[in-house]
């Protein structure tokens, strides 16, 4: 039977780093922390999104400063908005909560936040660092998940990875940033052929496909590390993730549960991305 990997924990551990370093630089240095939250329309997950991310900043001592627009709000007003924020010393991070209404065009707004602010490393600078490994900020839930998997023990050199999953915001940076720590990566997909027989392959396994219950046992390896990126609800209400927990539980020697395993980690990483901006904005190595 797989060990846990509890996220929640993992998640406490690196807040409580975030805000012991707060702590200290404000003391120190004087420097506040500041984190801006846009947020258009009335999505109820966005919503309940945005409340956590207004509670965590609360926890490690950070300013909070929220912008609740109308869903009418227009594109032009949004971008604005946005650099009327990038050029505020009092916020380190701007954070605009996806998805967007559908008038508003989001590849142009995530342009738009200046990439010294852009604590989700969605902007195509910040992209292109991490691809050549010289980056500041590392998208939060790929972090997250590596740092679930140090949390293991597991050391990635020479492992078999497979990510299934190629977005931009989990699958390619997770990949990229499996390939930094040394892992022989495969990505998969939703086109990708024999997929039953790489995975049996993976000693480790990231799976962020969001289809539920996906990955089941008899795709997992003896042994392998399995971190399931998914989030879904089913019919009855109840959330699971893109692997079939109780059959991959017999197999794997690590895995992560839904909720409770990657979620708790990208409000973490968030924090610490803010903390890394405020820094480098203030001079601070």
């Amino acid at each position: 039977m797989a060990q846990l990997i509890d996220g929640k924990a993992v998640s406490a551990a690196v807040k409580a780093e975030v805000a012991e370093e707060t702590a200290k630089l404000r003391d120190e240095k004087g420097l506040k922390v500041g984190l801006a939250v846009v947020i258009v329309g009335s999505d109820p997950a966005s919503r309940v999104y945005v409340n956590n991310k207004k509670k965590a900043c609360e926890a490690v001592g950070f300013q909070s400063y929220e912008y609740a627009l109308d869903e009418s709000t227009t594109q032009e007003q949004l971008l604005d908005l946005v650099n009327v924020l990038n050029r505020d010393d009092r916020v380190n991070g701007i954070l605009v909560q996806l998805p967007l209404p559908k008038h508003i065009d989001e590849k142009a707004v995530i342009n738009a936040i200046s990439p010294d602010k852009d604590v989700d490393a969605f902007h195509p600078i910040n992209v292109g660092k991490i691809m050549i490994g010289e980056y500041s900020f590392l998208p939060c839930t790929p972090a997250g998940v590596m740092r679930l998997i140090e949390s293991t023990g597991t050391d990635i050199t020479g492992k078999q990875c497979v990510v299934i999953g190629r977005s931009n915001i989990v699958g390619k940076p997770q990949a990229m940033l499996l390939l930094q720590k040394n892992g022989t990566v495969t990505i998969c997909h939703s086109k990708t052929k024999n997929l039953k027989e790489i995975c049996l392959g993976a000693d480790i396994l990231v799976v962020a496909i969001g289809r539920a219950n996906f990955v089941t046992g008899d795709m997992i390896k003896e042994g392998a590390v399995v971190i399931d990126v998914g989030m879904n609800r089913l019919e009855n209400g109840k959330l699971c993730g893109d692997v079939e927990f109780e059959s991959a539980e017999k197999k794997a020697s690590f895995i992560t549960p839904v909720p409770g395993g990657v979620g708790p980690m990208t409000i973490a990483m968030l924090m610490k991305n803010t903390l890394t901006a405020a820094k480098q904005q203030a001079g601070i190595e």
